[in-house]
């Protein structure tokens, strides 16, 4: 059994998916695009955008009951692996040990020509 999860604090979905899911103990957050859902405005530099995707996370999570410390899992979409550095920065304030298993890769495009979308998974 799954149940969806929306926070207005949070990008609505722009597809057929739900922003997140709970199935179990677990909870799946959609790839969050750093926009911010109050203006529906998207910071412009990768740091910034950063940012707004893990509050966009977090928004999400607090549905579910959950913070970042129940993440076990991230996906990192960038749109260039020359802003690797700069987003574990912001990434590393954000996340504490122990740090969630994670995977980065530079994509073709994200959506709305953002410059990085995150997905995360955690148990609760």
């Amino acid at each position: 059994m799954k149940k969806e999860l929306n926070s207005s604090k949070a990008p609505g979905a722009i597809g057929p998916y739900s922003q997140g899911v709970v199935a179990g103990n677990l909870v799946f957050v959609s790839g969050q695009l750093p926009i911010n859902a109050e203006t529906g405005e998207m910071p412009s530099d990768i740091k910034a955008q950063t940012a707004q995707s893990i509050e966009n996370i977090k928004a999400v999570l607090a549905e579910a009951g959950a913070t970042l410390d129940n993440v076990v899992k991230t996906t990192v979409f960038l749109a260039d692996m020359s802003l690797f550095g700069a987003m574990n920065e912001v990434y590393a304030e954000n996340f504490k040990a122990v740090y969630p298993a994670r995977a980065a890769y530079a994509v073709k495009e994200l959506p709305k020509q953002a410059l990085v979308e995150i997905e995360v998974i955690a148990a609760l």
